[in-house]
């Protein structure tokens, strides 16, 4: 029964002021124009079963009708549509469908539309695939009835990538469906030929079975067993033999042999057996490649995070453009529940935005005017508008994918020699089989070449050579999911020697929204003119402590040759005099070195007392990390006294204030210098070449770009939580790559023994070769419940 309270529509609470609407001859209520309007709609066209059919809250309809005309042009088309027998088909994405019903309303929505050919909407998905005649109705009308009933239409911004990523699955599942079928049969008639034990089978019978078995595992071999001849090609080529070569080896050995044998009226064929390793080795493959791409799925979901479209304001009228025709100083409008497009500067009062994608933070958090909003990030249930500051490749989403994917294809120290060693393991199982070969030959020659080739397969080190990467990429992934990106290959396995941790302070040890606590003028200078001085040397500043100064009113100075000198402070020149904000021996010779001075010509104007609290998780797990025996150091550019004031409230011994870049560098340097594993933790421009000279090091996703990208691991929510976490998962991959790497060396040594004694099938030698590469992978993907 519908509740008096909620909107008849999407069931949302009414506000002070409902809308009323005559629906099926009874007063209903609706929480807006926009859902009364879908709600007449719905009924006059027959389709208000949905309101008995659906069990799930609807999907909210805008009162101002958004255009969708951007559709219908050439790119979009090109890019997004499919040709098909009734024209074009699109897939489109929408986050309102909530349920059966919700699928059942689009279907028949769109169905009304005589240009709709066919309509599929998937509830579990979020998917609506839409075949229709473009010539009879654009894309664009199709797309604004789906906004009307309160389905947001949204395009994916890498189609390609999506197509490509369910073609590759599509031809994976065929090869195993293929392989799978045939297996069974050629193991049926295997099995014929193996109970003719007592030579009663017909000569001309024996040849159908084996001809037969022969065109049903041609098809086996060469299409679904390609994934392994071409990487068996790759590795040849390389010089670097290695998994695919001892698998594709042992392939095509069993067909050609078995094809020679059958050709000459041999004894034994081992068709069955190259069927079975084909089958075998790719469901390991593919459930190799899932835990692969479970591993990439966040990183997959911050590049597609960025919307095909944007809202533009232009004289007050939103029209709708392709992401990439947004410019710098556009100002957009960011509907309810929609990702951010591009990186920009809040116009509107506040609103609330959900940035878990980009941090991990799954709370909403409250961006207020004038506050940057990042590209990937998401409008909760407020409306917005921003003024672009970046867009497509500048944008921080963008700098930290490209960081991302340069991590992504680097390899780890471990999986290197991981590889060499599966390398020059594969030269041995070859020799080995040879021998084994040889051997047999004099002790059965009818059974020596089965034998030979159940160590081929058993020798084939598939588990070794996942060992190390399954560990790897499980461990990338699971931080990803709690807003750490790893930037650097190597970066966890260096987090177990270190024994070391240097702080910076502002931003990194305290939230960098530092504020003006006091402040004191001299000569005729005001405290709104100092404000306003001051502010407008730091505009354009990456230090957090340039927002203190944001309490200024009226235009800013518009200051000329802005020279920001690391370490010390901020320079310009207006009308002709030279201003400086900074180190009391930089901004205004001979005063005393507390605060933040103003001084024009060496004169002071103003002495700012600043205030930066420090973060309420930074004292709990500086304690974990003495805990573990690292040693914590605090070096800042900040007056004496704040430091010491940070050190004693964190328990931090070992402090420096005032430092400058080169400062920092060397204290560094005389860490390494005496023995220790420094982990560097920064945010700042000036905490770059201190990162890059540090063991490890750690940069604050709010920091400065150079930082980052001089960084091995990134903490996208800036919290210091991250670091204890980082550290736990860290510790668990070396103990998952060490069991994998145990595992598959003694998996190896003794299944080539039991294939050297002749016991076993060469088919079954390569069920267990995929169950030990299952066991690594499935052993890698317990990292997810590691908890700090």
């Amino acid at each position: 029964m519908q509740d008096a309270a909620t909107c008849f529509h999407c069931q949302a609470a009414l506000g002070h002021a409902p809308v009323e609407a005559v629906i099926d001859g009874e007063n209903r209520r609706f929480c807006c124009r926009g859902c009364a309007g879908a709600a007449q709609w719905i009924v006059a066209e027959g389709l208000d079963d949905y309101y008995r059919l659906r069990r799930n809250q609807g999907g909210k309809v805008d009162e101002a009708a958004l255009d969708y005309s951007a559709w219908d042009r050439d790119e979009v088309r090109d890019a997004h549509c499919r040709p098909c027998p009734e024209g074009r088909q699109v897939t489109l994405l929408t986050d309102g469908m909530h349920c059966a019903a919700c699928a059942w309303l689009i279907q028949n929505a769109l169905a009304k539309d005589p240009a709709v050919a066919a309509v599929n909407a998937n509830a579990i998905t979020g998917r609506v695939e839409i075949r229709w005649n473009p010539g009879k109705t654009r894309l664009s009308a199709l797309c604004a009835r789906l906004a009307g009933l309160g389905y947001k239409p949204y395009l994916s911004v890498n189609e390609d990538y999506e197509r490509a990523k369910r073609r590759e699955r599509n031809s994976l599942l065929l090869k195993l469906g293929l392989a799978a079928l045939v297996t069974t049969q050629t193991m049926m008639f295997s099995e014929a030929l193996y109970l003719d034990t007592a030579r009663e089978m017909s000569v001309a019978t024996r040849d159908f079975f084996r001809w037969l078995t022969f065109l049903l595992c041609s098809p086996v071999v060469f299409y679904s067993g390609s994934e392994f001849i071409r990487g068996m090609w790759r590795e040849l080529r390389h010089r670097q033999p290695g998994m695919d070569t001892l698998a594709a080896s042992s392939i095509l050995l069993a067909y050609f042999a078995s094809l020679y044998q059958t050709l000459v009226g041999g004894d034994h064929i081992w068709f069955d057996a190259s069927a079975m390793f084909v089958f075998f080795l790719l469901s390991a493959r593919i459930l190799e490649r899932f835990a692969r791409n479970r591993a990439r799925a966040q990183v997959d979901l911050l590049a597609r995070a960025q919307p095909a479209f944007a809202w533009r304001l232009n004289g007050g009228v939103r029209e709708q453009c392709p992401i990439g025709q947004v410019r710098a100083g556009d100002v957009l409008f960011l509907p309810s529940g929609e990702a951010v497009p591009a990186d920009g500067e809040l116009v509107s009062e506040a609103v609330e935005v959900d940035e878990a994608l980009l941090t991990g933070e799954s709370a909403l958090q409250t961006r207020r005017r004038g506050d940057t909003l990042l590209a990937g990030s998401t409008l909760g249930a407020v409306a917005g508008e921003i003024r672009v500051v970046h867009t497509g490749q500048a944008t921080q989403l963008s700098h930290i994918l490209r960081l991302v994917e340069q991590a992504q294809n680097a390899r780890p120290v471990q999986n290197v020699w991981a590889e060499r060693l599966a390398s020059r393991f594969v030269t041995v199982m070859f020799l080995v089989t040879a021998v084994a070969f040889a051997v047999w030959w004099r002790i059965d020659s009818d059974r020596a070449f089965s034998v030979a080739l159940a160590v081929l397969v058993a020798a084939c080190p598939c588990a070794l050579s996942l060992a190390v990467p399954a560990a790897v990429s499980s461990a990338f992934d699971a931080l990803a999911r709690l807003g750490v990106l790893v930037l650097k290959p190597d970066a966890l396995s260096k987090l177990a020697n270190v024994t070391d941790v240097v702080f910076d302070k502002t931003g990194t040890l305290t939230g960098g929204q530092a504020r003006v606590q006091s402040m004191a003028v001299f000569g005729s200078c005001t405290e709104s003119e100092a404000l306003r001085l001051a502010y407008s040397l730091e505009a354009g500043s990456k230090h957090p402590l340039a927002a203190a100064f944001n309490g200024f009113e009226g235009p800013p100075a518009a200051f000329e040759d802005l020279r920001a000198v690391p370490g010390h402070g901020v320079s310009g020149r207006l009308d002709g005099v030279e201003y400086r904000i900074g180190k009391a021996d930089f901004a205004a010779p001979g005063q005393p070195d507390d605060g933040v001075w103003l001084g024009r010509d060496g004169r002071p104007l103003a002495q700012f007392q600043l205030y930066d609290p420090i973060k309420p998780d930074a004292a709990a797990d500086l304690a974990w990390l003495g805990k573990r025996g690292l040693r914590s150091h605090l070096l800042s550019g900040d007056s004496n006294e704040r430091v010491r004031e940070t050190g004693a409230a964190l328990g931090i011994g070992a402090l420096r204030a005032r430092a400058t870049p080169q400062d920092k560098l060397d204290y560094l340097k005389g860490l390494q210098a005496a023995g220790g594993r420094v982990l560097m933790v920064g945010d700042g421009i000036n905490d770059a070449p201190v990162m890059a000279q540090a063991d490890v090091s750690m940069a604050m996703g709010s920091g400065a770009w150079l930082a980052q990208a001089n960084a091995d691991i990134l903490l996208m929510n800036s919290r210091l939580r991250q670091i204890p976490q980082v550290f736990a998962v860290g510790a668990h991959m070396q103990r998952l790559m060490r069991q994998n790497l145990r595992w598959a060396i003694a998996y190896n040594v003794v299944a080539v023994a039991i294939a050297l004694s002749g016991v076993v099938h060469p088919g079954y030698a390569s069920l267990g070769m995929a169950g030990s590469s299952l066991l690594v992978t499935l052993n890698a993907l317990r990292i997810h419940s590691v908890k700090p």
